[in-house]
């Protein structure tokens, strides 16, 4: 049993956990994600039609892409959408200013950090978690399109869990707009370069699964042409 675990339960790091010491806190772990997916999906129903947006928590307000954001999400929430976010500062708060500003819906789901991950003022609502695995479920499954700006290794990793979820068609086909075509460009070039032509670890199908553009007409399209969807569904087969 590690040693964040250990402490999480209040024991000293050098305790040696009996069997039934490790069960209590496998049990008690296991009720809290069940507990967060129950939360999620009940909150999730509340909102069906939405857009949600990825980026960098390092990303400052005057910066071109918070910039992005924020227009990006008033002229969504004028259209009707919910904004959703992971919560937190960066290009999150830039989308929830954004449906903010305009009296929308803007909604973030925030996770629990040692540093730098607080909920931002403009998500008038929420959810916590204590998961990534089970946050990322609520953003992957809570949007008809995604846009995803500049950002880290957090927002790497929920690109390509969305990319992975729509090639192995767990969810329905979405739009994935990828926008700031400056960031965008070079990775596009390794995923054709190197995953495609080089490696064929991907299919030519899969590079279109995503659109990079930084045209807001183009983007604004694409949302609008995206079915209402529900991933909360749990089909027997596959989705087609």
């Amino acid at each position: 049993m590690s040693k964040i675990i250990k402490q999480s339960l209040g024991l000293h790091p050098d305790h040696k956990m009996s069997e039934k010491e490790i069960l209590e806190a496998t049990e008690k772990r296991v009720e809290l994600i069940d507990r967060e997916f129950r939360e999620t999906f009940k909150f999730i129903i509340q909102y069906p039609k939405t857009v949600t947006f990825f980026g960098s928590t390092r990303i400052e307000e005057n910066n071109v892409h918070y910039i992005k954001a924020e227009i990006l999400a008033k002229k969504l929430s004028k259209l009707g959408y919910t904004i959703v976010t992971g919560g937190g500062p960066g290009i999150m708060e830039a989308a929830n200013r954004g449906a903010y500003d305009v009296d929308g819906a803007s909604v973030g789901f925030n996770i629990k950090l040692p540093h730098e991950q607080r909920l931002n003022k403009y998500a008038t609502t929420h959810l916590e978690y204590y998961y990534f695995f089970a946050r990322k479920v609520a953003l992957s499954f809570a949007a008809e399109a995604f846009l995803v700006f500049p950002g880290g290794y957090g927002t790497m990793n929920e690109l390509f869990e969305i990319l992975t979820l729509v090639q192995t068609k767990k969810v329905a086909p979405m739009p994935i707009i990828l926008i700031g075509a400056d960031f965008w460009k070079p990775i596009d070039k390794m995923i054709r370069d190197h995953f495609f032509k080089s490696h064929h670890t991907i299919s030519e199908n899969d590079l279109k699964l995503y659109t990079i553009t930084d045209d807001e007409d183009e983007i604004l399209q694409l949302v609008q042409k995206a079915p209402l969807v529900s991933n909360i569904d749990f089909p027997e087969q596959p989705i087609k």
